[in-house]
Formats: structure tokens, sequence, C-alpha cells
């Protein structure tokens, strides 16, 4: 998937709770994607706002990294879903 297609997603599905490389303290259950050096790296936050042991996953190719980017997105919003 290429970040256009990301981002395009990310809007007609309302999916939230994101950071796409901002450079900023993490946010409390945020799943993010940071690029350092050719590599991404996707990860999980949890209610304290750190990274989740064993959440980071890297990939030296961005299209696999967007897949899995939205794969966490969607699995974040349907456990929203069911909390309301």
């Amino acid at each position: 998937m290429t970040r256009e297609e990301a981002i395009r997603l990310i809007q007609e599905e309302g999916l939230r709770n994101y950071n796409l490389n901002e450079k900023r303290y993490h946010r409390e259950y945020e799943v993010g994607m940071i690029e350092i050096e050719g590599s991404w790296t996707v990860y999980a936050t949890d209610e304290r706002a750190s990274v989740v042991t064993g959440s980071e996953v890297v990939f030296d190719n961005e299209h696999e990294a967007w897949d899995n980017l939205i794969k966490r997105l969607r699995a974040a919003k349907s456990l929203w879903e069911r909390e309301k």
C-alpha cells in the first residue's frame, strides 16, 4: 500500500489515534509509524503513552509498513467500537 492509499483509508474509515512520522511525544493508545534511515518502524503505545514491549516491527519495505499500520488501526477501531 502506498502512503496516499493509506491516508485515503484513514480518512474514509474514520481511523484515529495515529502518528505518521511526527516529531512529538507519544500519546496514549496510539499506533504510529516512523521512518529512520530507510527503515519504517510501526509501534503501539499503552495507557501511559509508552511503546508497548514487543509492538515495534521494523520494515525495510515502506508498502509493508503502511499495510501493517492500517491493519493495527482497524483492529484498534474495532476495540473502540466495542467499548461504546
